[in-house]
């Protein structure tokens, strides 16, 4: 009987730790400079986990074959060395790590419409693109990095080349022994034709909740019932988790009209905003088994010198969106224990 009941506890506790063991991840920017321990106590602080390290290439238009990257002329952070570097250092720290290789296409036009006019140039494109993903997805092995993204936000490309990203997958595993994903814009991960050969569903989670300037909790969480319904009925046909590959508001009025939107606007700073539609998140997703935690939009390294009172834009630092998020990943560590 005692044996009986001891199994029962086992069982118990596995259940229990199964469904706060999450990926508790800030999607930590790219610098011109070296990290040192300042920059990382602010994460070890907001009690995360995981961070993202996204080392960038670059493409002068949407349908420019030519990808750069890896060059002196890139800031340290957005190349091979300064990406080694901030893995070492967070690894020092106990923090976990999802290398995010992402392309930035000049004056910040969307990846996702990304064409070639041509087969010579949609060939050029994929033989520099394998280049860099392989090039971190070695790097990714090397420095034991536990979560690899493939892409993101790569919808015409990957609509427009199947096979190409069949193969990559299998080039990438053939390197690469951790967990891979992908990171699909929310618009764009129901139809993403691969999730059976890769470990996470990632999706970029900027869905939109609702068109009032002032969002409440009840509005929010009604905006994400239809969301959830899709997402929860995918992870089950793909048996695979969803992960928020990327997760956050701006702290402006309309935060959950349009989520995804990086312009320069000058809408009203809205605190209360960003924090409520972010512990709504928090509330809907996270004690979910089918859901493996996400990462939050952006984290910047010079903590003491961002965010605050009057910015609008996504970072949660120095705002009270931090302390909803510090409050959640505290909760999960000590419930993961």
């Amino acid at each position: 009987m005692k044996k009986l009941i001891f199994l029962w506890v086992l069982v118990f506790i596995s259940c229990s730790s199964s469904k706060f063991d999450k990926v508790n991840g800030v999607s930590f920017v790219s610098s011109r400079e070296e990290v040192a321990q300042r920059h990382i106590d602010p994460v070890l602080d907001v009690q995360a986990n995981y961070a993202a390290i996204m080392p960038f290439g670059f493409i002068r238009d949407l349908d420019s074959p030519e990808l750069v990257f890896n060059t002196d002329r890139q800031w340290f952070g957005e190349r091979r060395e300064g990406a080694e570097q901030y893995i070492e250092k967070l690894h020092q720290n106990g923090v976990s790590v999802m290398v995010k290789p992402q392309i930035w296409i000049f004056d910040g036009q969307f990846t996702g419409n990304m064409k070639m006019p041509s087969e010579e140039d949609w060939k050029k494109l994929e033989g520099s693109y394998e280049e860099f993903i392989l090039l971190y997805a070695k790097m990714a092995e090397e420095t034991q990095s536990d979560i690899f993204c493939i892409g993101t936000e790569l919808k015409t490309f990957i609509n427009e080349r199947p096979e190409f990203w069949n193969d990559l997958i299998q080039k990438v595993r053939a390197v690469y022994m951790g967990k891979i994903t992908y990171a699909a814009n929310w618009d764009e991960y129901a139809k993403t034709p691969f999730w059976s050969e890769l470990d996470y569903i990632g999706v970029n989670a900027y869905f939109p909740l609702c068109e009032k300037q002032q969002p409440t909790i009840e509005t929010l969480t009604q905006g994400w019932q239809p969301w959830k319904t899709k997402m929860r009925e995918l992870a089950k046909q793909e048996e695979r988790p969803i992960l928020f590959t990327e997760f956050g508001y701006r702290s402006m009025d309309f935060t959950g009209k349009k989520p995804w939107l990086v312009d320069r606007n000058q809408m009203d700073v809205n605190l209360k905003a960003q924090a409520d539609a972010t512990q709504v998140l928090f509330d809907e997703f996270w004690s979910e088994d089918w859901f493996a935690g996400g990462f939050v939009w952006k984290w910047f390294m010079q903590h003491d010198k961002v965010g605050g009172q009057d910015d609008n834009r996504f970072t949660p630092q120095n705002k009270p969106a931090e302390s909803v998020i510090r409050r959640q990943y505290a909760q999960v560590r000590r419930s993961s224990r």
